[in-house]
């Protein structure tokens, strides 16, 4: 039976998954390292990794798959998901310049917001369905401008999961998806947007060839393959960007469908059939894995980075000396009724918010009665502000034409909370269905179709079904409107005075 090879390349682990092609049954799977992975930060603001840190747990997370399995004479096709918007250069002999620049790196809003102005922003919406902002050609554009002696030996510039294609293949490849993840395709001519390179004086030479995103991208070369244990020849046959890939994960694919995460940030990523952006650029458009010129298929992102990681907070500072854990945390906020008594919280704390056009408001707490909240109001009105507060950015993707018919979601993190998980069904008023499933399974599915391996792309998801299905609680929902209603309210008013 031909088995599947899928690696998710992160930005704190790598982790693999082998799965037979047929079944869709998970053989093994493996996370390296142990630890988060280092970021190097010598300025504020700044994060790098070393390209070769990827490689080196590609390594050993694969040798801890092969110690479960013994041989992986049988892997067919390899895909790859990784961690977006980074920036890798080499020059001739593949050789990695510098250390990658990597997603969450800020460096460069300043230039992309210098590119918005020159180029226009109407231009820019219009063209490339987002701002320049601070994506990998902004990235490309501070080496030129920062450091002109690596900018000149640079032959070609790549994202993670090239990268990683490149050390498997020795080929140097890159996808329309990938390149709208670094801001760098004209979505109106279905083309790399090569207006943006001559703003920033950059040569098209230095853009990768072009494959799609399901297709054999090239070979496993025969030293990569005696370094991962793999057989000389095995097709490299997919890679995509983590949140397309996420959404390739759970079958999201077609326009009406959703993606939704909810882990340290939460992101909910819709996919639409039709070309529209949001002219206030609080959501990302990018490219998706399954889009062609004849099918066209968009993967709108909205972020809200204020999600777990206010849960977390609560565990480890609000609660922390009484030793609760999540699920207990979760059960005695239930036991507060919808709304929380009046209790609402804006979970804003994490940074400046996208869909709240960049701002930083801060997180907050409004209605507070001594009298009557108590701890359990807080742990309630936390994960109430959590859902409201993507449920607002929804109302932007709804804007935009985008319907919610099916919302899906790894059954992980928020969404292992029932509270959590029926107050997101019933606002949004969307079935909620939590599926077993992670990146690396997605990549190794999608490696299985770019290889040729099943009749159609449905056939990819064979053994994916829902853990479980969370309908909207009708009874509650009135309530549970007049509770946003209010929520937004407040955040509106928080709006006002920022402006």
């Amino acid at each position: 039976m031909a088995l599947l090879l899928g690696y998710d390349v992160g930005s704190s682990s790598i982790k693999a998954t082998l799965m037979e092609s047929q079944t869709g049954k998970v053989l093994a799977s493996a996370s390296s390292p142990g630890k988060e992975l280092e970021i190097i930060a010598k300025e504020s603001g700044w994060a790098e990794q070393l390209t070769s840190i990827w490689w080196e747990h590609i390594r050993k997370a694969t040798q801890q798959v092969a110690s479960e399995i013994r041989n992986l004479e049988d892997v067919e096709a390899i895909g790859i998901s990784y961690q977006m918007h980074g920036l890798v250069c080499v020059d001739k002999n593949q050789k990695v310049l510098r250390p990658s620049i990597i997603w969450c790196d800020s460096r460069a809003v300043q230039i992309g917001e210098k590119a918005a102005g020159d180029i226009g922003k109407e231009k820019c919406l219009k063209s490339l369905f987002n701002l320049p902002g601070n994506f990998t050609a902004s990235k490309l554009k501070w080496v030129m401008d920062n450091e002109p002696e690596v900018y000149s030996r640079i032959y070609k510039i790549m994202l993670p999961g090239d990268y990683i294609a490149m050390k498997m293949t020795g080929e140097i490849k890159t996808t329309p998806s990938g390149l709208s993840e670094g801001i760098m395709w004209d979505f109106e001519n279905d083309e790399l947007a090569e207006f943006v390179l001559e703003n920033y004086g950059i040569s098209a030479d230095l853009i990768a060839e072009r494959v799609p995103t399901f297709s054999v991208q090239g070979e496993l070369a025969k030293e990569a393959a005696v370094e991962l244990g793999l057989k000389a020849g095995t097709k490299v046959s997919y890679r995509a960007g983590d949140q397309p890939n996420n959404a390739l994960s759970l079958g999201v694919l077609q326009p009406g469908e959703i993606a939704v995460t909810a882990g340290t940030s939460g992101v909910v990523y819709g996919v639409s059939g039709k070309k529209n952006y949001d002219q206030y650029s609080r959501v990302n458009i990018f490219v998706h894995v399954n889009h062609s010129k004849d099918n066209p298929r968009y993967g709108v992102l909205l972020c809200l980075n204020g999600t777990g990681i206010l849960n977390s907070w609560l565990k480890h500072s609000f609660v922390a000396g009484e030793g609760l854990g999540y699920e207990q945390m979760n059960d005695l906020a239930a036991k507060v009724a919808v709304g929380s008594d009046g209790l609402m919280i804006l979970p804003y704390g994490n940074g400046a918010e996208r869909t709240l056009e960049n701002r930083n408001i801060g997180a907050s707490v409004h209605g507070w009665n001594f009298n009557i909240h108590k701890k359990a109001h807080f742990l309630r009105a936390a994960q109430e502000g959590i859902v409201f507060a993507l449920n607002y950015g929804l109302g932007i993707m709804r804007d935009m034409g985008i319907e919610l018919t099916t919302v899906k979601a790894g059954y992980a993190n928020m969404f292992l909370s029932p509270l959590f998980a029926e107050a997101f069904a019933t606002v949004t008023h969307a079935t909620v269905e939590l599926y077993n499933t992670d990146g690396s399974q997605g990549a190794a599915r999608g490696a299985g179709i770019g290889a040729g391996l099943y009749k159609g792309t449905a056939d990819a998801f064979v053994g994916l079904e829902p853990v479980k299905s969370i309908e909207p609680n009708e009874k509650l929902a009135s309530v549970y409107q007049e509770a946003y209603e209010k929520w937004e309210g407040v955040l509106k008013g928080q709006l006002s005075t920022t402006n």
